[in-house]
């Protein structure tokens, strides 16, 4: 097709010409002697002739060219197309100047699309063969054209596509009424590959304000790589099936159909599937009740139109599945679908019910309806993340939705629930209302990702997850991260496509998610949902920015007579790096018995010399609170604006204490002067129930962190987690072993080593002693529906510090469990405690017990258990042992591809281990980033977890 195919009356090159008119004269008949002198003069007129008609002939190829960019200027020329009210949604500016700028610009060149046209509705028609592993495609566009233009530019990737045709569509998009039927002449279309776009160019311009219709053709193959329209496998009974689904999130869309692949360009979408009659097909929305049985005996489902909604949501599945469903009080159907076997067991049943809980929780939260008149949950064996939140139909990985209930532990239904409240809330954050650009990704999952501890409080609120959970997981986690001096803003400007993979980090997950709880705090439950109410309805259906965002909650604000610029307020904290570390002092006046305070603020860093050159600040809303040895005062909220400020706090003495940052509902970190610290591990010491538990876990983080960024002395945490033998809650302890584990890889290849284990088993002895081990029925104990929850996460963390340190007799523990299993062939080790007792007893004991352990993984169709057993594994001690597992990972079929990078990682983390990982890793880097390269999280989870425990010189160079 081409140039040539659509303009047959398009000129040919002068070489061709030339070598016609050559073959002429070469057939002509002899001349007679005095015709010879004429026949020269009238070579030589033909020979100027020709040489003229080249030159015309090149200028005229030339002029065609040089026509054709003026038309793809003036295709690119005016608005770029629909666009939020964000400052900073990928700014277009250097495509709408003055048109003599525009002459030389071709619009497929920039890394976003033109925005001369934009898409309102998709027909997609697509033919899938699982026998070859191919589909072929027919999709017809309704565009309506913005600004003029000779151009249709679009995305497409790894599509061969066939028959392109464009026509001019009247009144209700009926054809125009005009000779030909308004069809537009098509001068090329022609794929640009490094831009993953596809061009038609027309003979004549599209008119503004007139509705088109773009109908193409097209073929590719169903990949195996996590992306697109991709396959996986699973056995039944023996048997191996396959099933193909999609994972469109975030530019992946194009590899399965030609797109406007933005997510500003949403659309209505009617779908058709057609494929072999033994599968069955799923899809965002459900099937209409004119699916038809073909003549051939293949199915075509046709669904109902969607939404309005951006192509990455869009969804479907082909796979031969069973399900089980339940359904709203509001008509809304739940189904979840899985292996049949799964479906059989019931592994299914618990994020069904909680799904059914959740809709409603969302929609009396949100005050708006959920949207689609089903949600398909559907859980396949391989997926490059936990879980896709597509409208309608959620895609979870097997182990982030399957629960088996006698064998899964708490921390598994945990996560499993905190998964599944993520993508629900997804429904709203996400599909109802999306971000205008990728920049602001955080807008969906910093939200998913507060909600994750908001929604799961509703489920079970003796969990206590969002004011206590939230604060080990999220919040300590990610300021972890966000110290560094390579951190990053939560909104990043994104232009070209390969930026957008690098917005999918924690910082716009848990940072998000932190920033949120900040503000939520700020403005109070009621005037939060209130904001989010408005935002929600406000732009339904469309997209947003982050001033939208901020606009609503201040509306909300004011309608309470609270003045407060939102937008000034946070762009402090989503434009700029990091966050501050607020160092509160005591400013005692010898003339007055009221006592001020002293407020400063810095940009926290952990390397001195990346603190030289940075003058950030924020405005911090600052809770403070007074106390003593046996009550703590009123809190007050003081807004900090300035590095330095004077507030006045009440009464003090010598000894009354200051706490800031009450229960860590403010993201940043809070110093003190150094009898202030002495005075609060006292406090600690002497009762520590004065102080709540939230602050009790951030006075340990913070005072580790400070420490390890060189403000305060490195005793200070080290006297201060003295304390925990008396401690009786969870939290606290889980904040110090996360601080005890990152000092544990610093200093675990030191001589000093001996005396760091030593103390951290003296802090844990008594606590570890007084709880013991849980009972061993299977099944019940482990249940995380118990009240004992707290409980039971805190005898965990005790047995695992014990474990991991060295204590004997949770090493006998381990073992005698291991052996017992071995010997009765009955597993009696209740599953809260399976994965620790598991690694202790594969690293102490001999290769039966690896050999055992790899059978056991092999024989049980349990996920939860599959992946223990599978971490386990790489805990041993043997060399020999750990290379066959990381061999066997990468070049067999008997490590599932989903988990082939954990076990690296996990590999990584065992001293034995460490440099096997990091030479493997740099060995098979090709293997890995073709296979994994393109999926957001794989390869930066990769990176992270191999290079975690390396801390040596030699390593910083390698």
């Amino acid at each position: 097709m081409g140039l040539n195919d659509s303009s047959p009356g398009a000129m040919r090159n002068g070489r061709g010409l030339s070598d016609q008119w050559a073959d002429s004269v070469v057939v002509r008949p002899r001349t007679t002697e005095r015709h010879i002198t004429v026949h020269k003069r009238l070579v030589l007129g033909f020979a100027l002739s020709i040489v003229t008609l080249i030159i015309v002939t090149a200028v005229a190829v030339v002029l065609s060219i040089r026509f054709e960019d003026c038309g793809e200027r003036r295709g690119a020329a005016g608005e770029a197309g629909p666009r939020g009210s964000g400052r900073s949604n990928g700014s277009r500016g250097d495509r709408t100047g003055e048109r003599g700028d525009e002459e030389a610009v071709q619009p497929w060149r920039n890394s976003r699309l033109p925005g001369s046209v934009r898409p309102r509705h998709y027909d997609l028609r697509i033919s899938v063969y699982m026998d070859n592993f191919t589909f072929s495609g027919e999709v017809s566009v309704e565009l309506e054209c913005l600004n003029a233009t000779r151009f249709i530019v679009l995305h497409a990737d790894r599509l061969e596509v066939d028959r392109v045709s464009v026509t001019a569509e009247g009144a209700g998009g009926r054809p125009a009424n005009r000779p030909g039927g308004g069809v537009m002449r098509i001068h090329r279309h022609f794929p640009f590959p490094a831009n993953q776009m596809y061009v038609v160019a027309l003979h004549r311009e599209l008119k503004p304000m007139r509705v088109y219709r773009l109908n193409m053709s097209f073929d590719a193959a169903i990949e195996d790589e996590l992306l697109g329209f991709f396959r996986s496998a699973y056995s039944l009974q023996r048997e191996r099936r396959f099933l193909a689904v999609t994972q469109f999130s975030p530019i992946h869309a194009r590899k399965a159909f030609p797109c406007f692949d933005e997510p500003v360009y949403k659309a209505t979408f009617s779908l058709t599937l057609r494929h072999d009659p033994q599968y069955l097909s799923l899809s965002n929305m459900p099937v209409d009740a004119s699916s038809l049985s073909d003549e051939d005996g293949w199915v075509t489902n046709r669904f109902a139109r969607t939404p309005r909604m951006s192509t990455y949501y869009l969804a479907w599945a082909v796979c031969n599945f069973t399900y089980r469903e339940t359904q709203t009080d509001g008509g809304v159907t739940i189904r979840l679908y899985a292996r049949p076997d799964a479906i059989s067991s019931g592994a299914g049943d618990y994020a069904l019910h909680i799904t059914k809980r959740l809709l409603g929780f969302y929609e009396d939260y949100f005050k708006v309806q959920y949207s689609l008149p089903k949600l398909d949950l559907l859980a396949v064996p391989k997926h490059p993340y936990a879980a896709m939140e597509n409208w309608g139909l959620s895609v979870f990985v097997e182990q982030k939705i399957l629960l088996d209930a006698e064998v899964s532990s708490s921390s598994y239904q945990m996560e499993l629930t905190m998964v599944v409240v993520h993508e629900i809330c997804h429904q709203w954050f996400g599909d109802l209302v999306t971000p205008v650009w990728w920049e602001d990704v955080w807008l969906k999952e910093g939200f998913a990702h507060f909600f994750e501890y908001v929604g799961t409080d509703f489920l079970f609120p003796k969990w206590n997850m969002e004011k206590q959970r939230f604060l080990t997981d999220v919040l300590h986690e990610v300021m972890l991260l966000d110290g560094l001096s390579s951190s990053h803003p939560i909104s990043q400007e994104v232009e070209q496509a390969t930026d957008i993979d690098r917005v999918f980090d924690w910082i716009a997950y848990k940072k998000g998610a932190a920033l949120i709880r900040m503000l939520a705090n700020v403005m109070g439950q009621p005037l939060f949902q209130k904001g989010l109410n408005d935002y929600l309805l406000s732009h339904m259906y469309g997209n947003a920015a982050r001033d939208d965002l901020w606009s609503k909650l201040s509306q909300a604000m004011r309608s309470e007579g609270r003045d407060i610029n939102i937008g000034e307020m946070m762009d402090r904290w989503t434009l700029q790096m990091g966050y501050p570390v607020v160092t509160i002092s005591k400013n005692q006046s010898e003339q007055r018995p009221t006592h001020y305070i002293t407020i400063t603020q810095k940009h926290f860093l952990y390397g001195e010399e990346a603190r030289k050159n940075l003058s950030l600040q924020w405005q911090i809303p600052l809770t403070v609170a007074v106390g003593n040895e046996s009550s703590v005062c009123v809190e007050h909220l003081i807004w900090i604006n300035n590095r330095t400020e004077t507030h006045r706090i009440g009464q003090m003495d010598d000894n009354t204490w200051l706490l800031g940052n009450i229960n860590q509902t403010g993201y940043f970190r809070v110093n003190y002067d150094l009898q202030n610290w002495k005075l609060l591990i006292q406090q600690l010491h002497s009762s520590p129930q004065i102080i709540s538990v939230g602050n009790r876990a951030g006075l340990i983080d913070d005072s580790f962190n400070l420490a390890r960024a060189g403000y305060l002395p490195q005793g200070v945490p080290l006297q201060l987690i003295g304390y925990l033998p008396e401690e009786t809650s969870f939290l606290p302890w889980h904040a110090a072993s996360r601080a005890l584990y990152q000092l544990d890889k610093l200093l675990d290849r030191t001589d000093e080593y001996r005396l760091f284990s030593d103390y951290v088993l003296k802090q844990v002895a008594s606590r570890y002693h007084q709880m013991g081990w849980p009972s061993n029925s299977a099944g019940t104990e482990g249940s995380v529906l118990q009240a004992s929850y707290q409980t039971e996460e805190l005898q965990r963390e005790l047995i695992m510090l014990a474990c991991s340190f060295g204590n004997k007799q949770c090493h006998r523990q381990a073992v005698a469990y291991i052996s017992d299993w071995i010997s009765s062939n009955k597993n009696r080790i209740p599953p809260n405690i399976r994965d620790i007792v598991y690694c202790t007893g594969v690293s102490l004991m001999d290769e039966d017990v690896w050999e055992f352990i790899w059978m056991k993984f092999h024989s049980t169709n349990a996920v939860s258990e599959k992946k223990i057993l599978l971490e386990a594994l790489t805990c041993s001690d043997n060399t020999f042992l750990l290379n066959r597992l990381l061999n066997l990972s990468l070049s067999s079929d008997l490590v599932p591809e989903q988990d082939v990078i954990d076990v690296i990682i996990h590999v990584g983390r065992n001293p034995q281990g460490r440099n096997l990982a990091w030479k493997y890793f740099r060995e098979k880097w090709d293997i890995l980033n073709a296979r994994y390269g393109e999926a957001l999280f794989m390869n930066s989870k990769l990176i992270g977890g191999v290079t975690e425990f390396l801390n040596t010189e030699k390593e910083l160079y390698e």
